[in-house]
This record gives C-alpha cells, sequence and structure tokens, in this order.
C-alpha cells in the first residue's frame, strides 16, 4: 500500500457506470484488488435500490479484474458493528455512493465503520464519493431537495469544500442552490459544482490539486459577482453562472476563497474574491 493519504474524487454521477470505469480503475490501480462499496445513502429507498447499487458495483468491479467488498450499512446501529468495519481492512478502493446525502452523513459520522473508513483513506487507499457520498465528504451537507431544511455537518474529510454534484440538472430542479452554496460559504471555502458523468480527482491525497475528468463542461461560479452572474429578472432568483472552458486543467485549491465549478472534462479559472490578494492563484494550467 501506497503511504500516507490515498487518491480522493468527487464525482457528480455514474459511480459503477461504464463511462467512469476508467476514473474507478485509475483510483485503485497500484493499490489492493478489493474495491469496497457502501451504499448506505440509498437505504431509505428500500432494499431494491440498494441492491440496484451493488449489481452496478459488481459488474464493474468485474470491468476492473477486481474483488467486490460490499459493505451494506443501512443504519447507525449497523455503521457500529465491528464485523462490518473489518471488511474495509485491505481496502484498494473505498467508494460511497448516491443516494441521501444527510441520511449517509448522519448515519457514518462518529461510528466503527467511518473510523475504518478513514483508516484505509489515511494508509493509502483511494476514497470516492459520487453525488451524496461527494457532498458527504466536506463539512457542508445540504437537503438537496428540501432547501429549506438547514445543512447538516459531513464527514468532514474536506472540510475546505462544498460540493454540488449533478450541477448540470442541479440548475433546473434546485437553481437556487448554487447560490445560497456561494453566499454562506466563510472565508476559506472553496465551493465546487461536478457535472453529471465528470469527475474531479486529486492523486495526491491532500484534497487542493485536483484534475478534471469527464465529459462535459467547465464553469466558474461568480455568485453574482463576476460575468454571467446575477439576479433573474423574471424570478428575482439568484443564479450563478460562468464561462465554459476546454479540457486539460489541474486546479489548485489554497487557502483564499475561491469559488469554483467543475463540469467535464474541463478547464477552470478562478474569479477571485474580494480582499484576497491579486496574486494568488486557485488554478493553474497543466
Amino acid at each position: 500500500m501506497h503511504p500516507g493519504p490515498g487518491p480522493l474524487a468527487l464525482v457528480g454521477s455514474g459511480e459503477y457506470l461504464a463511462v467512469m470505469a476508467g476514473v474507478e480503475g485509475a483510483l485503485i490501480e497500484g493499490r489492493p484488488p478489493r474495491y469496497v462499496q457502501i451504499p448506505t445513502a440509498a437505504a431509505p429507498e428500500g432494499p431494491d435500490r440498494l441492491q440496484y447499487w451493488l449489481d452496478l458495483g459488481a459488474a464493474q468491479a468485474e470491468r476492473l479484474g477486481v474483488e467486490q467488498v460490499p459493505v451494506v450499512v443501512r443504519d447507525r446501529d449497523e455503521a457500529g458493528s465491528a464485523d462490518l468495519a473489518a471488511l474495509i481492512e485491505g481496502a484498494g478502493l473505498v467508494y460511497l455512493s448516491g443516494g441521501n446525502p444527510q441520511f449517509l452523513a448522519r448515519t457514518l459520522r462518529g461510528t466503527r465503520v467511518w473510523a475504518a473508513i478513514e483508516a484505509a483513506w489515511r494508509s493509502g487507499a483511494a476514497l470516492a464519493g459520487c453525488s451524496a457520498g461527494a457532498i458527504a465528504l466536506t463539512d457542508w451537507v445540504p437537503a438537496v431537495r428540501t432547501p429549506a431544511r438547514a445543512p447538516e455537518p459531513g464527514l468532514g474529510v474536506l472540510p475546505w469544500l462544498r460540493v454540488l454534484p449533478h450541477f448540470d440538472r442541479m440548475r433546473s430542479w434546485a437553481p437556487d442552490l448554487a447560490a445560497r452554496a456561494a453566499a454562506g460559504a466563510p472565508p476559506g471555502t472553496t465551493v465546487i459544482g461536478v457535472d453529471e458523468d465528470t469527475a474531479i480527482v486529486d492523486l495526491s491525497g491532500g484534497g487542493r490539486s485536483w484534475q478534471v475528468h469527464g465529459r462535459q463542461q467547465a464553469w466558474i461560479l461568480t455568485g453574482g459577482q463576476d460575468d454571467g452572474a446575477g439576479q433573474d429578472q423574471g424570478t428575482g432568483r439568484q443564479h450563478s453562472t460562468g464561462q465554459p472552458f476546454p479540457a486539460g486543467t489541474n486546479i489548485k485549491v489554497d487557502l483564499y476563497k475561491w469559488i469554483l465549478i467543475f463540469s467535464g472534462c474541463a478547464c477552470v479559472r478562478c474569479a477571485r474574491r474580494p480582499g484576497a490578494p491579486a496574486d494568488a492563484r486557485a488554478a493553474r494550467r497543466g
């Protein structure tokens, strides 16, 4: 196993599908061929939905030529199970798939299973989250489909990030979420949106040096402060848009407050926030 924290990936959608096989394969490459899959976020949807994710995960593990290790945690009692936690030991890749992000964070936070996941990652296993899983790895977990509900704490791996998966679709079914995420972000926080079938990956495991992988576009979220953002004159809603960029960018997240949106295999430019030094950079072309 590689020393130190393993790679990190935040995925907008597409876990366990052929379109993301390259990303998942790169994460587990050179690591033990044990692919731990945790479908907890889907538990509120019932056993059929849990089985759906397990079936997809089995097919992906077969594509990659690795062992599928399902860890089915449906509630906090199961998250406290020593037997389930023991399944995570020796993982090459641990993946938190989609569903309800608040349920996922609430169920795993402070449990034996989460401690085992974190220990595996800090010992060199890759750690990935898709959709709800990506949101839960930060420390800001909104109720995406019920915006009136207050955000909850996440699992805290990436406390300096806020993540908006499914961003290309979110603009239609949760149009205010990006603006609220940006407006409420504390100093030092970066807001990242990830489009469907798209991932950002940090092979260093530090959570500050990302590369975009996937099929769509990149945007800068300006939160009403720069080009292409402001208030919709018809609805009065705040919105955040930006300029698309071509593929091939490595993104450096520094300690200043930068608001970024990643979507697709794309270059990303950073907007300097008021009060940040003029020569600071949050993105460098690779």
